[in-house]
């Protein structure tokens, strides 16, 4: 396992992160075979757990609370929160009042006292930066976090929140959690170069693509991943941007191939590749994924397969990128770009 320095903080975090949000329902996971997946991450190195409060709805919280007791003080944690955690309109967002109120929430379902990270799950329109930041700061100053961080912020509103820091005399940003894979490369246009230039720590999340780069999603093979199950849309082959997804990974495998290395192998070690990436969250919902993934912890692509895989799938380009989690609202909602 290789270990990085987390922005400019100091804190040393494995190259490969574990992230919890198949940990519960969704991934249908039960507590022991949490902890087994815990204590296999912590053995081969990982240091670093992610979770959320709202994967499962506090579920995946409890169960990484009651798998990490005993052992705290060696686990960079790390969670967050603003989506929505019920029907309650005043249960998300990024507002003091929410998160002076979530953040407790979390701290008791963690069983612990303080997290490493807190960070802000999805840019919240309706609330100023001054307004989070500001409260985020005083948690920070009262000891319940360590560190804070954004998730799937749009480029210029990474820009916007260390401005806003400066100007209020409020501690800062110091992670980006955002979505990048081999398939999924647009963030190397904006999000990327911000992190960069503000010395931000660079966790990605989904670097396997929801599965699309675990080897499970093959041509002429049935698509049977857990993800497809309440996803369907995301994998149906006879969408075009599904189709150009399959047609890359086929290549891709054959790339893999040839470097001697899994197609896991290829994706994770591409994602840890950049210069601007901490690390790269895996999400495995059994011992088996679990170590599949650990095999690419030391996994450094020769620039041959880089070069390969840039003429795979071009670099910034996006090939679903309908599915992005950092659009601009005024591209989603025509009203917000019309007088």
């Amino acid at each position: 396992m290789q270990y990085r320095t987390l922005g400019r903080t100091g804190v040393q975090v494995s190259s490969l992160a574990l992230g919890t949000m198949n940990f519960g329902r969704i991934g249908r996971t039960t507590q022991d075979e949490v902890t087994a997946i815990v204590d296999g991450a912590l053995e081969g190195g990982i240091n670093v757990i992610d979770t959320a409060d709202m994967y499962s709805g506090g579920e995946s919280e409890e169960m990484v609370g009651k798998a990490i007791a005993g052992r705290r003080d060696d686990i960079v944690l790390a969670t967050k929160a603003s989506l929505p955690m019920g029907d309650e309109p005043n249960h998300q967002g990024s507002s003091r009042r929410w998160l002076v109120t979530e953040l407790d929430n979390s701290l008791r379902r963690l069983g612990v006292d303080h997290v490493d990270l807190y960070q802000i799950h999805r840019w919240d329109p309706r609330t100023s930066d001054e307004e989070t930041l500001s409260a985020l700061t005083d948690l920070q100053r009262a000891g319940k976090i360590r560190y804070f961080g954004s998730s799937t912020f749009p480029a210029y509103r990474l820009v916007q929140a260390e401005w806003a820091a400066r100007e209020h005399h409020l501690s800062r940003y110091v992670t980006e959690q955002p979505n990048y894979s081999i398939l999924q490369r647009g963030i190397e246009t904006h999000v990327l170069p911000v992190t960069q230039e503000y010395g931000l720590g660079v966790l990605a999340w989904s670097p396997l693509a929801s599965g699309w780069l675990s080897g499970a999603i093959r041509e002429g093979r049935d698509i049977t991943t857990n993800r497809s199950t309440f996803m369907p849309q995301r994998f149906d082959t006879t969408i075009p941007a599904n189709r150009a997804r399959l047609d890359a990974v086929e290549k891709l495998a054959e790339v893999a191939d040839g470097a001697g290395l899994t197609l896991i192998q290829l994706a994770l070690g591409f994602v840890t590749a950049h210069p601007a990436v901490t690390s790269a969250i895996i999400g495995p919902r059994t011992l088996d994924h679990l170590d599949s993934q650990l095999a690419a912890a030391d996994t450094v692509l020769s620039a041959d397969v880089l070069d390969a895989i840039d003429a795979i799938v071009a670099p910034g380009v996006d090939l679903a990128a309908h599915e992005k989690n950092d659009t601009p609202p005024a591209l989603l909602d025509p009203s917000l770009r019309r007088r």
